[in-house]
C-alpha cells in the first residue's frame, strides 16, 4: 500500500466491463465516458483500458480533458460537449477533437476557428429531448440543421454525429425522448445532413433500453463497474467494481463508556471499547452525510463509522477487537470480497454510487493493477500514477 490514503484500481475490471458492455449493446461503436478524470479513476490509463477492451470513441465534457488525452499520446476520436460561451475552439480543432454542440451560436463559433486554421471541424449535434439541460430546442432544430448543412457546404465543418440523453425516469419519459430524438434525426436527414454517429444511450439505456441504442452507446458508470440501478447490483448486471478506497489505522485508543467522539459528539460509547482512527475525511471525498451511518472493512471484520467524520479524518468504533496502527482499512470495493460497495456508502450519504467515486480527493494516491498494454501510463493531476502495481 502507497501511503494511508490509496484508490486502488483494477483495470482488469475495466477492460472486462467495456468488454462486457460492449458485447450487451452490440451497436457498432461505443465511448467510454472517462470525464471527470474518469470519475475519480485516472482519465488516462482508464482511456486506454477502454480502447483495449473495444471502445472506438472516448467522451468528455470538456476541452481540457480532451487535451489531457492527447497530451498523454492517446489519439482515439474524443468528443467534448460542455463549453464556455465564449471558448476558443482553435485548439480543440487542431487537435482533432469532435466537438458536441449545441446552438447555432456555437456553430458559427467552430466555424469561424475552422476558418482561420484552415481547416473542417468535425462536430455531433445535441438535441434537447426532455432533460432541458444543452442542446439545441426543437423549435430550433430546422434552422440550425441548415446552418449546418450550409457550413458544410461551405468546407468549415462535417456534423458526424447527433446525440442526445435520456433521463432515467420512467420507461414512458424515455420512450418520449426517443421518440423525439428520432424526429430530430429525420429531421437533419432531410435537411441533407448524413451523420453516421447517432447516439443517446448511457449506461442505464444501453442495458435496459434497446430502442435508445442506435449506432453507438456512451458508457460512462458502467465501465467502473457500478450499477445505475437502485434494483440491480453490480455483479446482477456481469460487472465489476473497479475502484477500492483505502487507508490505515493511523491510532488506536481505549474510551470509557460514556465518552464523545468528534465534533458535535454525534456518538457517545455505550460501553468501555476501542476506537480507531482513519486518515480519510471529507477532503478527500468521503462524505460528510454519511456520518454514524457507515462502515468499513479493518482486517477482514466490519465496523461502524462513528461520531462526525472530519475533514481530515474519521473515527471508527472496534469494540473489543484490538487493532493495530498501520492495519489496513477499506472504505469501499469490490462487495463479493465482503467489504462495503461504493453503492453501501451512496446509501448511508443519501446520494448516488456516481458522486462516491467522483468526488474521491487529490490527495488519495491512486494506483494501478492488472494494466493491460501498459494502461496505467500517463499521470494525475495533484500526483503520479503508479504503474501497473498496487495489489490487495
Amino acid at each position: 500500500m502507497t501511503g494511508y490514503r490509496e484508490a486502488v484500481v483494477d483495470l482488469g475490471a475495466v477492460y472486462a466491463n467495456v468488454a462486457h458492455l460492449r458485447q450487451v449493446a452490440g451497436t457498432p461503436h461505443l465511448m467510454a465516458v472517462v470525464k471527470a478524470n474518469a470519475y475519480g479513476h485516472g482519465a488516462v490509463p482508464v482511456a486506454r483500458t477502454a480502447l483495449a477492451a473495444g471502445a472506438d470513441w472516448l467522451g468528455v465534457a470538456d476541452v481540457d480533458e480532451a487535451l489531457e488525452l492527447r497530451a498523454a499520446g492517446i489519439d482515439a476520436p474524443v468528443l467534448a460537449w460542455l463549453h464556455d460561451p465564449d471558448a476558443d475552439f482553435t485548439v480543440a480543432i487542431t487537435r482533432n477533437i469532435t466537438l458536441g454542440l449545441s446552438s447555432a451560436r456555437q456553430l458559427r463559433q467552430v466555424a469561424e476557428a475552422a476558418a482561420a486554421l484552415g481547416r473542417v471541424a468535425d462536430v455531433h449535434l445535441k438535441l434537447e429531448t426532455g432533460l432541458n439541460r444543452n442542446g439545441v430546442n426543437e423549435p430550433d432544430w430546422a434552422e440550425t440543421f441548415a446552418l449546418a448543412a450550409q457550413l458544410e457546404q461551405a468546407g468549415r465543418l462535417t456534423v458526424t454525429g447527433i446525440f442526445s440523453h435520456l433521463s432515467n425516469a420512467s420507461p414512458v419519459d424515455d420512450a418520449e425522448a426517443i421518440e423525439r430524438f428520432e424526429r430530430g434525426v429525420a429531421l437533419a436527414a432531410d435537411t441533407g445532413l448524413a451523420p453516421s454517429l447517432i447516439h443517446l444511450a448511457s449506461t442505464a439505456a444501453a442495458l435496459r433500453v434497446p430502442a435508445a441504442r442506435f449506432s453507438m452507446v456512451r458508457v460512462g458508470i458502467g465501465i467502473y463497474g457500478l450499477s445505475p440501478f437502485a434494483d440491480q447490483t453490480s455483479q446482477d448486471l456481469g460487472l465489476t467494481p473497479a475502484m477500492t478506497l483505502r487507508g490505515r489505522v493511523a491510532a488506536v485508543r481505549r474510551v470509557a463508556a460514556g465518552a464523545g467522539v468528534s465534533y458535535d459528539y454525534l456518538w457517545r460509547a455505550p460501553v468501555d471499547g476501542y476506537l480507531a482512527l482513519v486518515p480519510l475525511g471529507y477532503a478527500d471525498g468521503v462524505p460528510r452525510q454519511a456520518s454514524g451511518t457507515a462502515w468499513v472493512d479493518i482486517s477482514g471484520h466490519s465496523h461502524p463509522l462513528v461520531g462526525r467524520i472530519a475533514m481530515d479524518q474519521f473515527v471508527v468504533s472496534v469494540g473489543q477487537e484490538r487493532v493495530t496502527v498501520g492495519d489496513e482499512v477499506v472504505l469501499f470495493g469490490n462487495p463479493e470480497t465482503g467489504v462495503p460497495s461504493a453503492t453501501d456508502w451512496a446509501d448511508a450519504a443519501g446520494t448516488i454510487n456516481y458522486e462516491i467515486v467522483s468526488r474521491i480527493g487529490r490527495r488519495v494516491t491512486r494506483s494501478y493493477r492488472n494494466a493491460v498494454d501498459g494502461a496505467a501510463g500517463g499521470t494525475r493531476p495533484g500526483g503520479g500514477v503508479r504503474p501497473g502495481g498496487g495489489s490487495r
